[in-house]
């Protein structure tokens, strides 16, 4: 006999997606034509500093006769043809929700043709012509943001004010107002940008040094929390990744996140980072940065490019992207998940394989880590000839 209440899903935060990504807006209420048109005007516009993509649906010719690619027509279910300046890929199989997030991961937002299919926010373009087309829509307009009204509109219709309660709260513009539109969406993206998180990584073993690094009194403090206590600076909220065997021993004045993607090292760390806040974004740092200073830190914050998958400094010694030190965003979540599909478990490996806005270092010191004893002899001696020059 069940006793308790079975509960046939874990408790897992989940991302704030739409049907295709976290920002997308279906335009609807007008001609198909136009749709494309104010489209393509905003992405024009938005593109230099964002990854737009737009979502319509196949739109024939008259008297044009519908045809698959040859290889698809001979039994293929996919074919990908690169055209050097463009990549087009054509397939058999209808996409869901959860594929299109897939393939639409990357990009930054997302502007869809209302007629044929729904997204997240809307758009509403108040036309005469289509006053029944648009009212058979209403189902769909979930979380309308922007109205927008033809020349020959002076009003929003009755049934939309009806439907929507707060609609004189909402910006009220005429159709061909672009750089009013443009201005919307660019302000709804910057208010849009995830929040940045600091992440402490303290959950390593030291096998090599023969003992905690993060216990190492660098500069006046354990360096796990010298450390935690900078990213307080410049970010939101500051986590201390441990082992969960570890999470007792850590003051609790300081916010800690135990593994839950376990063996898996810093690439599990930072996994379960995004498996408790998937809208944020992550600055990554190891414990065993010594010489990492605030100036370094608030360079990188400075410098960070949320378009990115992530943003991390060159390494001087390989001229690599150094994973951690580094700001990784929501879209490296699943990226970092179907690496791990694959067997990989390589932080430096995905920002080689993925969009990386990679910054030189200004001050290459700050990189030093310190894995054994010796590398622990040097550093001292630099912080003790700093400290020095200070007091000088």
């Amino acid at each position: 006999m069940i006793t308790k209440e079975h509960k046939k899903h874990s408790d897992i935060t989940r991302p704030s997606y739409g049907y295709y990504c976290r920002n997308e807006w279906a335009i609807v209420g007008t001609q198909c034509s136009a749709i494309k048109s104010l489209a393509a005007d905003i992405i024009k516009a938005l593109s230099p500093q964002y990854k737009c993509a737009y979502a319509d649906a196949k739109h024939p010719v008259e008297n044009e006769e519908a045809t698959l690619p040859v290889h698809l027509e001979k039994g293929a279910i996919a074919e990908y043809t690169n055209h050097l300046s463009y990549h087009q890929f054509n397939c058999t199989k209808a996409f869901n929700q959860f594929q299109f997030r897939q393939i639409f991961n990357d990009t930054d937002m997302i502007l869809v043709n209302g007629n044929h299919f729904e997204a997240k926010s809307q758009v509403v373009v108040i036309e005469e012509s289509k006053k029944a087309s648009l009212k058979k829509r209403l189902s769909q307009l979930t979380n309308v943001e922007l109205i927008l009204l033809t020349n020959k509109a002076d009003d929003v219709f009755d049934f939309i004010k009806e439907a929507l309660p707060s609609w004189e709260q909402l910006p009220v513009y005429k159709l061909n107002e672009t750089a009013k539109i443009i201005d919307f969406f660019k302000n709804k993206l910057e208010q849009e940008k995830p929040l940045l998180n600091g992440l402490v990584l303290a959950g390593g073993k030291s096998a090599r040094m023969g003992y905690d690094k993060g216990l190492i009194d660098w500069n006046g403090k354990e360096q796990q929390y010298y450390l935690a206590d900078l990213l307080k600076n410049i970010c939101t909220q500051v986590y201390i990744s441990c082992r969960s065997d570890q999470q007792k021993e850590i003051d609790n004045k300081y916010e800690i996140l135990a593994d839950t993607f376990t063996g898996l090292g810093p690439y599990g760390a930072i996994l379960s980072a995004f498996r408790k806040k998937p809208d944020a974004a992550w600055l990554v740092v190891a414990c065993d940065l010594p010489l990492l200073d605030i100036d370094t830190l608030q360079y990188l914050k400075d410098h960070r490019n949320a378009s990115s998958t992530a943003t991390a400094f060159e390494n001087p010694h390989n001229n690599l992207p150094e994973p951690l030190i580094t700001i990784w965003e929501p879209k490296s979540y699943p990226v970092l998940l179907s690496f791990l599909s694959q067997g990989y478990t390589c932080p430096a490996k995905v920002l080689r394989n993925s969009d990386t806005t990679i910054l030189k270092i200004k001050n290459p010191e700050a990189m030093t880590n310190v894995n054994t004893k010796e590398e622990l002899g040097k550093v001292q001696q630099v912080l003790q000839k700093k400290s020095a020059t200070n007091h000088a």
